[in-house]
């Protein structure tokens, strides 16, 4: 396997809608409510698919220099987030 298809395998945005989007991680699906991801609501289509997994507890929007651990998709209330925005 090349370094290329390590960083994406396993983790994929597979839908954007006006609330959020849905990142499958290996077998199991997020949703990410733009109310606590305001990362993503104005983010160009285009950059929001482009998610990297650098290592397996990892996603990485390289464009939108947004790191999120896994761990933290399905636990938000011990993971609170601070945006900038």
């Amino acid at each position: 396997m090349n370094r290329d298809e390590e960083t994406t395998s396993g983790a994929e945005v597979t839908n954007v809608s006006p609330h959020g989007i849905w990142v499958l991680v290996d077998d199991a699906e997020h949703f990410l409510p733009h109310e606590e991801f305001p990362w993503f609501r104005e983010a160009k289509l285009e950059d929001v698919f482009q998610l990297e997994r650098p290592r397996p507890g990892h996603l990485h929007w390289p464009k939108l220099d947004v790191d999120l651990s896994v761990e933290s998709l399905s636990n938000l209330e011990q993971y609170p987030l601070i945006s900038k925005h």
